[in-house]
């Protein structure tokens, strides 16, 4: 419980300093950003507008800097991330939209990604010098290539050549979304591209760490001694698979934000509507109320993922909970 105290004050330290950054930013940009905002509104600016620009800064930017901080963390404490310029609409309605669509692409493709190459790179260290190491060299041909190119390729082959696939979009415009078995299929239909794509440029990694920790494991004593003591085949491996996985879980919380990276470009390459194209059009308008409430999620969700990732190792390295006791 001590280490999961500690764990969870770090994350907590971290995101402070996220919000932090996130409401300097601006202000130590050059010019205005108030005004910059104002001049990209056509037509007249209502007094409305005035106050929602004002008070996704955290009031008049000519208050002091520690005031427009309270009332910044206040509002966020509340949930109102301020209003979108380009949008029209408060930045928390905005991403409630959007989030979930690139949560649940990361969330799949990341787990897809870990369990197979986990799984690949099992068989694969235990089975050393085998045939089965020829998959080595096309998987870090797949990882050497960056995820929109990757993703592209795989659009213009299989979606638009082939049409094995449908190339772009996140469901049919026949259904209507809502939880029907119809709305499903299309919606697991369509992410099939997007999955695969980050998928490949991925499962290397963790089939290549796996492979290497199984190569060292099944050296250990307790393997050899398994193997003596007539146990099955499939039971030795699950037990060195168990020792070998727990560096693969430590890393997971750092290519976790490698993946979301990633993935917001395939966003825009599959005309995915999550948080990728939200993300670009902000950036090009000049959106900062948008533009703060995408980082402060993103960055919050890589921390819950994070989080999760000490949870799961906690769970199976009994040595962390022994160390955490003393």
């Amino acid at each position: 419980m001590r280490m999961i105290t500690r764990r969870l004050g770090v994350y907590l330290l971290t995101a402070w300093v996220a919000i932090t950054v996130n409401f300097l930013l601006p202000r130590f940009m050059p010019g205005n950003p108030i005004q910059t905002m104002i001049g990209k509104i056509q037509g007249n600016v209502t007094p409305a507008q005035m106050n929602s620009i004002r008070l996704a800064f955290g009031g008049p930017l000519h208050s002091s800097l520690y005031s427009q901080y309270v009332t910044y963390i206040t509002q966020l404490f509340h949930g109102n991330m301020g209003v979108s310029i380009t949008l029209s609409a408060p930045v928390s309605t905005v991403l409630k939209d959007s989030v979930p669509w690139t949560v649940g692409l990361i969330g799949v493709s990341t787990v897809l990604s870990f369990l197979l190459g986990t799984l690949c790179g099992t068989m694969l260290g235990w089975s050393r010098g085998s045939r089965l190491d020829s998959f080595i060299p096309v998987a870090t041909f797949f990882q050497a290539i960056p995820y929109f190119f990757l993703g592209t390729v795989i659009m213009l082959v299989f979606g638009l050549n082939l049409h094995w696939f449908p190339p772009q979009g996140a469901f049919s415009l026949n259904v209507h979304p809502s939880w029907t078995w119809q709305f499903i299929a299309s919606l697991l239909r369509y992410a099939q591209l997007p999955v695969i794509s980050i998928v490949l440029s991925s499962i290397a990694g963790w089939m290549l760490g796996m492979r290497n920790m199984m190569i060292t494991v099944i050296a250990e004593d307790f393997v050899l001694m398994s193997v003596a003591m007539g146990l099955s085949k499939r039971k030795v491996i699950m037990t060195a698979a168990r020792n070998a996985v727990l560096p693969s879980i430590a890393n997971l919380s750092l290519a976790i934000g490698l993946v979301v990276s990633g993935a917001l470009l395939v966003e825009l390459v599959f005309n995915y509507p999550g948080v990728g194209d939200l993300l670009l059009n902000a950036v090009e308008n000049e959106d900062y109320p948008l533009i703060q409430g995408i980082f402060l999620v993103i960055t919050f969700t890589v921390l819950a993922a994070n989080l999760i990732a000490d949870l799961l190792y906690f769970a199976l390295d009994p040595r962390t909970r022994t160390e955490a006791a003393v």
